[in-house]
């Protein structure tokens, strides 16, 4: 996108005014979506937007511009705007001699996204469309999306870092409504990987649209979720979300030098219950929070954040790692090139543990299990959170019963991880989602095994 010399010279003039450090980020972003409502394609879109962003940091402040113009002169335009917010007057030149990290990318393209025709992305949604009405009678309506994207990156800086990637994404997504004597329910299937059209070559796109078709039309059946604290058995790669909100958030720098995260000063303390190990990595092939670096030209890797329930360290960015004389984690991201990177996760999962998924359902007495968490929040500063149950059951006398509705899950993420008491050997990552931090949204992955939380709060609506 940029030729080397031209970047060195970018850095140098950024640094004229006495600046401790400059970055120049660019990427290339090209995209395709398309989208079906009530039976129509309702639009087929392909954009481009390429640009660069300019962090200048001179002690403590920093300077940031970007710019749609590649060029010397409208990466120095953006340099200059930078470097003058992070500090006026200094002087002096700077000589910058930027080397090339080696390529490292997780993934191996078979069809980029761009070669592959249009028709063919509009006829998975075609297709998933009539597998989910004749799935049931009462499926009424049915939405779905296609979406990829090849973005190219580079990153440059004063430290002598230039570093190159290309992340492919591709994604599907289907909802289907079903409508029966006590309303109207939804039910929702989504698939995403860092991976090219041959992706299509396994994933079942009538089975995503059968089974958003049977969450929707079991939940037409459902019962008001009960209230009160009871076990909870979440299925294996649909409480990965849990851990990325109650936990994961807490275990990023910034809030731990701010003070804002429960887990702040709690390195080689035992945090949860010794089966569980937490890890963050940028690094697992296909997964949608998966990059070769991050988003400050840093590799990723993978980051083992808890250990046989010991916090053993927290995820990085550039800044943080620098002010604590840490080494980065390859946590640095950003949305866009546009946006000032910061410390964020990638994919976050708790690995498998030593027991039997079947047994730990047969062991609960009483309680819920829940086969598929929606949306949630949470508070860093005290770890406690709210999550949607997007589809649950009851368990009676060690067996999934009936099917619910209406219910949320509410707890504490320190608590949680002491609370989990049974952790299975089936692990699987989830559905792709965004992370949304500061105003920003980046892709990320999660994903575990089936579990117990011996005592949750579910917050239903039975009388």
């Amino acid at each position: 996108m940029i030729d080397q010399d031209v970047l060195e010279r970018v850095l140098a003039g950024a640094t004229t005014t006495g600046a401790d450090f400059a970055e120049v980020y660019a990427e290339d972003k090209r995209s395709t979506s398309a989208g079906l409502d009530d039976g129509r394609i309702e639009q087929v879109t392909s954009g481009r937007d390429r640009g660069a962003g300019v962090r200048v940091i001179a002690g403590e402040t920093t300077g940031f511009a970007y710019t749609s113009d590649l060029s010397e002169d409208g990466l120095n335009a953006a340099a200059a705007a930078a470097a003058a917010a992070a500090r006026q007057g200094g002087g002096g030149v700077t000589t910058v001699g930027l080397t090339r990290s080696a390529t490292h990318r997780p993934n191996a393209i078979v069809h980029e996204p761009d070669s592959i025709e249009k028709a063919r992305k509009v006829e998975l949604l075609i297709r998933m469309n009539e597998a989910a009405r004749a799935y049931g009678a009462e499926i009424v309506q049915v939405s779905a999306g296609y979406g990829d994207s090849t973005k190219r990156v580079l990153v440059a800086n004063t430290d002598g870092v230039l570093a190159d990637d290309e992340i492919v994404r591709t994604l599907l997504r289907v909802n289907a409504v079903a409508n029966g004597d006590g309303g109207m329910q939804t039910g929702y299937q989504s698939m995403g990987h860092t991976v090219g059209f041959e992706i299509f070559d396994t994933v079942d796109v009538e089975e995503m649209a059968r089974e958003a078709a049977r969450q929707a039309i079991t939940k037409l059946a459902a019962r008001p979720a009960p209230s009160g604290e009871m076990p909870v058995v979440i299925k294996h790669g649909t409480g990965g979300v849990l851990f990325h909100e109650a936990c994961g958030h807490g275990l990023e720098a910034d809030h731990i030098q701010k003070g804002a995260s429960v887990y702040a000063g709690k390195v080689g303390k035992q945090v949860a219950n010794p089966m569980v190990t937490l890890v963050d990595d940028g690094t697992m092939p296909g997964e949608w929070g998966t990059l070769g670096i991050d988003d400050e030209g840093q590799r990723t890797q993978r980051n083992v954040l808890i250990e046989d329930g010991i916090l053993t360290d927290y995820m990085w960015d550039f800044l943080r790692s620098r002010k604590d004389g840490r080494p980065q984690s390859g946590n640095g991201r950003r949305q866009s090139y546009q946006h000032l990177p910061m410390v964020r996760m990638t994919n976050t999962f708790v690995m498998n543990g030593p027991d039997d998924p079947d047994d730990i359902v047969s062991s609960t007495p009483n309680g819920v299990y829940v086969a598929k968490l929606g949306g949630g929040s949470v508070n860093t500063a005290s770890g406690d959170f709210v999550f949607g149950m997007t589809e649950a059951y009851l368990i009676e006398d060690g067996k999934i019963t009936e099917p619910l509705r209406d219910g949320n899950l509410i707890g504490n993420g320190p608590k949680v991880l002491q609370d989990i008491d049974m952790l299975a050997n089936d692990f699987s990552m989830g559905s792709p989602g965004t992370c949304g931090k500061d105003g920003q949204g980046v892709p990320v992955g999660d994903g575990q095994p089936t579990l117990r939380v011996k005592a949750l709060t579910v917050g239903g609506t039975a009388s």
